[in-house]
């Protein structure tokens, strides 16, 4: 078996000691061993789901390599993935789902990448990022000098009611570690936050940002939003027990309306009682968001709100972001995919060493111009106010 086992590995070109738990080897060696086990059955049809979403460069490059000598081995390969640059690169037939169903099947020389996208949102690929004109209100939130005392601040920005403000900056120019400290998910130890002209305590936690009317779609959802045991119905409403409950008790039937009614809003197709690590990435970062409509706030961070999710789940997501904007919520998003920063905010602030370093208006804001900002190259504003 031993001596089995090291030649179905070298087969695929996995460097594992086959005496080694799963449990010891990363992500990739792990995937490369599924692999291996799918060719020493001598497997005619291999389906690969999301092959490379938890994979490196280099191991998403060997795993292709690998795909191409299984095809040239006379194999069939079904390759499900919402990275368009690999299925340009690895797909001979593109099949194109939709709500559940097929909307189209192409030869690869037959199609565009735009024709994807119409088909994928049912729209133009030019109506992909969702912006009504709009007028923003009155100050909603206020952040005056906000700092962690440890290389994050200080930070001063405003959130008006009815706008989409996206927060941009390379990877770790304190984006995040920003938009929890407002939140109060980290602990800012200086500067203020006033919501609607109230200053918050900086100690405050989570739960007293809820009951303020904040809430934060935090970066990952596995990792820091999602009960993956627990069913859509539980994970929708889990920050608005206190008004699902009497005299501590739970009211279920209040608390079924009000997810069939979210799961309509949100156009998610299942039964409510699924268990939401079931659903697609696409669908679990819709329920995150609906657990923050469901308790109606005032300000909503959302950060990478569409992370890992295919061009579908994006528009619907777009699309939510859009409806809460017209209620007049004050939304925030923080984004590495630049595109789409720019494409549904009003104003963009611009991140850099912890601190916003810019802030553009929505007609002067450009892909060029974020990044001289971002990068440094921008000058900076002779008497020490925000660059523009």
């Amino acid at each position: 078996m031993l001596r089995e086992a090291e030649e179905k590995l070298a087969r695929v070109r996995a460097d594992v000691d086959p005496r080694l738990p799963m449990r010891r080897l990363s992500v990739g060696r792990q995937q490369m061993v599924e692999i291996a086990r799918a060719l020493a059955e001598d497997a005619r049809i291999l389906v690969l789901d999301e092959p490379t979403a938890a994979l490196s460069d280099r191991e998403a490059r060997q795993l292709f390599a690998l795909i191409d000598e299984m095809r040239s081995a006379g194999m069939g390969l079904v390759y499900i993935s919402h990275r368009m640059e690999e299925v340009w690169e690895l797909a001979d037939r593109v099949t194109v789902f939709r709500d559940g169903r097929s909307v189209g099947t192409s030869e690869k020389a037959e199609i565009t990448p735009e024709r994807v996208v119409t088909q994928m949102i049912g729209r133009n690929v030019e109506e992909l990022y969702v912006h009504d004109d709009r007028t923003p209100g009155d100050v909603v939130l206020r952040v005056r000098g906000l700092t962690d005392g440890a290389g994050i601040g200080p930070v001063d920005l405003e959130l008006r009611a009815g706008e989409v403000v996206g927060m941009v900056g390379l990877i770790g120019a304190g984006r995040t570690e920003i938009a929890r400290m407002i939140y109060g998910a980290d602990r800012a130890r200086g500067g203020t936050v006033e919501l609607d002209g109230k200053p918050l305590d900086n100690n405050r936690s989570p739960a007293t940002s809820i009951r303020d009317g904040i809430g934060l779609l935090p970066e990952s959802r596995k990792e820091q939003a999602l009960f993956p045991q627990m069913s859509i119905r539980d994970n929708l409403v889990a920050a608005a027990l206190g008004t699902l409950s009497r005299f501590g008790v739970l009211r279920r039937g209040a608390i079924g309306e009000v997810a069939r009614r979210q799961m309509d809003t949100l156009h998610i197709r299942t039964a409510a009682s699924q268990d939401v690590g079931h659903l697609s990435g696409g669908n679990q970062q819709k329920v995150v968001l609906g657990r923050w409509l469901t308790v109606g706030p005032r300000v909503l961070i959302l950060d990478e709100p569409t992370r890992g999710v295919d061009i579908g789940a994006k528009y619907e997501i777009y699309r939510l972001i859009n409806e809460q904007v017209g209620r007049g919520v004050a939304v925030l998003v923080v984004s590495s995919d630049l595109p789409e920063a720019l494409g549904i905010s009003d104003r963009v602030l611009v991140v850099r060493g912890g601190r916003i370093v810019a802030e553009l208006d929505r007609s002067d804001a450009t892909e060029e111009t974020v990044m001289l900002h971002a990068t440094g190259v921008a000058a900076s504003d002779p008497n020490g106010g925000i660059p523009r």
